[in-house]
């Protein structure tokens, strides 16, 4: 394309340059007034005409000759740019795969990274779980230098090697080889005086351990802070000690384990009275115990009356009886003179006052007279019942404030530690259990007093009815 503007330009420059010669020309004729002079003058303008012509051609080679170099430079560069293009597209590819290798090695250096630490944070959990095994176990008081190692191990800023998890390693199958031992040994411990003392010290893997001196065998409890055996401050029952001497000595081979880590051996020192429940059972418990209190006064009370007033029934309704069936009617009057005041007497004296009546009218004041003392002997008898019915009321509610007062707790603590939510539970247990425990022997007794009231104004009835009898029947024998 720059060739033939090039070309074009020098085209134009020649047609122009003729023009301007062929004008010179013309204006040389028409000037000219003489032949001679034009002559001479068309001879000069072909002669400068050929001379630029000449020089027309050698300017038209000279461009060629220019053209020709340009192309060539041009071809050569353009050659020079397809190579540097090509280059580049070459240096774009391998920088391109460049780039895709450092990010897959800086993901692998992440990730390698990542394993790395969470190799680091494994191996030191499971250290920590065994210092706590460790920790925890009886056997540390025979070894407790086996805790040192791992010290090391626990250290963030340290990276485990293979030497730790060897270690880790072999602790871990000492603790399970010892566990599996039974060892009698000669060792100090704290007896339940708090002094040091040195005695048998029976150790039956990491469940149980003993000690027996010259006047005493017991448990012993392993404390974790100071890697020491403490005598549990409480012996066990006499028939646990003779078993343990026995197989200290050698004598069984049969010898109790205690498997739940010592909360087996710790009821023998955390044994719950029922002074402690009642304790644990909050505010509730005092009106439970209040309600069982005033009902067993009430029931002592009224076993005492209606046991009375039952023996004096039989005894002296029959006594009557008898008397009115030999016409005593005087001794009659005089029984039921002597005790004013009671059921009995009081039903007697209403029937043989009324004796000279008719039938009907004698029945019917002998069952008003029975239908008066029935108040007095069915006395405290509805109170009775209602505490019945109160007492494991109260208890049910003493179980909502205590299941209040663990829900408080947990939305204040979570649930995170079960010793802080066992007062409430404890409370909701124990008001319970004494609310039902009051209320069964209320109940029962309530129900046992009814039955006794029922056969004491029973035993009434067929009395006055045998005393009626008795006197129509003498007052017709009369008659």
């Amino acid at each position: 394309m720059i060739n033939s503007k090039r070309n074009k330009t020098e085209k134009q420059h020649i047609m122009l340059m003729g023009l301007w010669l062929v004008l010179i020309l013309i204006l040389l004729l028409a000037v000219s007034a003489y032949g001679d002079d034009m002559r001479a003058a068309s001879k000069k303008a072909r002669a400068e005409y050929a001379a630029a012509l000449a020089e027309d051609r050698e300017s038209k080679e000279r461009i060629l000759k220019d053209r020709a170099s340009v192309e060539k430079e041009i071809a050569r560069m353009e050659a020079e740019v397809k190579k540097l293009n090509f280059d580049i597209e070459v240096i774009q590819d391998e920088f391109k795969k460049l780039r895709e290798k450092e990010i897959k090695l800086t993901h692998q250096q992440s990730d390698d990274e990542m394993g790395m630490r969470e190799l680091s944070g494994t191996v030191r959990v499971v250290a920590r779980d065994l210092e706590t095994i460790l920790r925890q176990s009886q056997l540390t008081a025979r070894f407790p230098e086996r805790l040192n190692p791992l010290k090391p191990i626990l250290n963030k800023d340290r990276f485990p090697g293979i030497d730790d998890f060897k270690i880790i390693t072999d602790l871990f199958f000492q603790e399970m080889a010892l566990s599996g031992e039974v060892v009698i040994r000669k060792g100090s411990f704290v007896d339940r005086s708090g002094m040091e003392q040195t005695g048998d010290i029976l150790t039956i893997g990491k469940f149980t351990a003993a000690y027996t001196t010259g006047n005493e065998t017991g448990f012993l409890r392993y404390s974790e802070n100071s890697h020491q055996l403490f005598a549990l401050s409480a012996l066990p029952s006499w028939s646990i000690r003779r078993n343990l001497k026995k197989y200290t000595h050698g004598k069984t081979e049969d010898v109790i384990l205690d498997f739940s880590g010592g909360a087996a051996l710790r009821q023998i020192t955390h044994k719950s009275t029922l002074i402690d429940q009642v304790k644990n059972g909050g505010p509730i418990v005092w009106p439970i115990l209040a309600i069982g209190l005033f009902a067993l006064i009430i029931a002592g009370e009224r076993i005492i009356f209606l046991k009375g007033v039952h023996a004096n029934t039989d005894r002296v309704m029959g006594k009557v009886n008898k008397l009115a069936l030999e016409g005593k009617w005087k001794e009659c009057d005089d029984i039921a003179k002597d005790k004013k005041g009671r059921p009995v007497y009081n039903v007697l004296k209403a029937g043989l006052g009324a004796r000279a009546e008719e039938r009907e009218t004698l029945e019917s004041v002998l069952q008003e007279a029975i239908l008066k003392e029935l108040p007095r002997l069915e006395r405290f008898l509805p109170i009775l019942n209602i505490m019945g019915a109160i007492a494991p009321l109260l208890g049910l509610l003493g179980t909502v404030t205590g299941m209040i007062s663990t829900f408080h707790v947990i939305t204040l603590y979570g649930t995170g530690d079960p010793r802080m939510m066992s007062g409430g539970i404890s409370e909701a247990l124990v008001t319970t259990m004494l609310g039902l425990a009051m209320a069964i022997p209320i109940m029962l007794m309530h129900t046992f007093l009814s039955r006794r009231v029922e056969h004491i104004v029973g035993d009434m009835e067929e009395k006055a009815v045998g005393l009626s009898n008795i006197i129509h029947r003498e007052i017709t024998f009369i008659e």
